[in-house]
C-alpha cells in the first residue's frame, strides 16, 4: 500500500485535463474509423492530432522500446496489436484502439472498441457484455471498497454469458507513470485485494474472450491472440476514487448519459 501514490487535488487536476484531451482522441477517430483503412493510418492520424491539434505527447511512442502512439487488436488479438502497413479493415472486423497520453507530466489511459458494419451478432454481444463488464468495475470503486470487489463482479458478469476473463494482463495505477502499482485484476474475490482510498488513480480494463481464457504471445513480442483463435474484446478507462465513489477521467461525451 505504502508505494501507491495519493494524488493530490492539482495532481487530479491534470489527470482529468490529459483524460478529457484523450477522450477528444476517440471523438476524432469516431468518423475516421472504417473498412479499407490500414491500421497504421490509425496510428499515424493520432499521432498527429496529439501532438498538433492537443499540443501533447503520445506516451505509448518510447514506452518499453514501443515505437507506435497506439495498439490496435483486431478480432482475436487480445491486448498490445501492432499498427501496420498491410492490414486493412474488413467490414467484419472489431477492432480495439488503445491509447495513451501526456500533458503536462500526467498520463491518461484508454481504449475503445470499434465494431465494423458487418461485424456477426456474436462479435457485437461479446463487444457489449465487455463494455457492461467494465462498467459492473467501475461502479464498485469508492473509499472502503477492495479491488477485490471490482475482479468479482466483472468475473460474475462475464461468466454468466460463458466468457472468460484473461488472466495474464490487468489495469494498473497510472498517474506521472503509465504503469504504477496497485495492479487491478479483472477476477478475484470479494472482499480481498488493496482497500481502495480517496485520490487513488488507476485503469480498469477487461479483456474478454469469447471461448477459453488461454493466449499466447507472437513472436513480434508484442502482439497477444486467444489461443483457440475466437475472438477477444476490451475496453478501459482511467478512474479516479473520489470521497463517496468514483470519476471516470477518460470519459467520452457519448457516455455522459450513463452516468445522468
Amino acid at each position: 500500500m505504502n508505494d501507491i501514490c495519493l494524488k493530490s487535488a492539482d495532481e487530479v487536476a491534470l489527470m482529468r485535463q490529459s483524460g478529457q484531451l484523450l477522450a477528444r482522441v476517440f471523438a476524432m477517430l469516431d468518423d475516421f474509423i472504417q473498412p479499407g483503412i490500414t491500421t497504421m493510418a490509425i496510428n499515424n492520424k493520432v499521432e498527429d492530432f496529439i501532438i498538433h491539434q492537443l499540443q501533447a505527447r503520445p506516451a505509448s511512442k518510447g514506452q518499453y522500446g514501443y515505437q507506435y502512439v497506439l495498439n490496435t487488436s483486431v478480432n482475436d488479438v487480445v491486448c498490445h496489436g501492432i499498427p501496420s502497413l498491410h492490414y486493412k479493415l474488413k467490414q467484419t472486423d472489431i477492432i480495439n484502439v488503445d491509447i495513451t497520453l501526456e500533458k503536462e507530466g500526467f498520463i491518461a489511459d484508454s481504449s475503445k472498441m470499434y465494431v465494423l458494419a458487418n461485424a456477426s451478432p456474436l462479435a457485437r454481444q461479446l463487444v457489449d457484455v465487455t463494455y457492461a463488464a467494465m462498467w459492473k468495475g467501475i461502479e464498485c470503486v469508492k473509499p472502503g471498497a477492495r479491488l477485490g470487489d471490482v475482479g468479482h463482479a466483472i468475473q460474475a458478469y462475464v461468466e454468466h454469458f460463458g466468457y472468460s476473463v484473461v488472466r495474464e494482463y490487468c489495469g494498473h495505477g497510472i498517474g506521472r507513470k503509465m504503469h504504477e502499482a496497485p495492479q487491478v485484476l479483472h477476477f478475484g474475490r470479494q472482499g480481498s485485494g488493496v482497500i481502495l482510498k480517496p485520490n487513488m488513480t488507476f485503469t480498469i480494463e477487461p479483456m474478454i474472450n469469447q471461448g477459453k481464457e488461454k493466449v499466447k504471445l507472437k513472436k513480434d513480442g508484442w502482439t497477444v491472440v486467444t489461443r483457440d483463435k475466437k475472438l477477444s474484446a476490451q475496453w478501459e478507462h482511467t478512474v479516479l476514487v473520489t470521497e463517496d465513489g468514483f470519476e471516470v477521467l477518460t470519459l467520452r461525451e457519448e457516455e455522459k448519459a450513463l452516468l445522468d
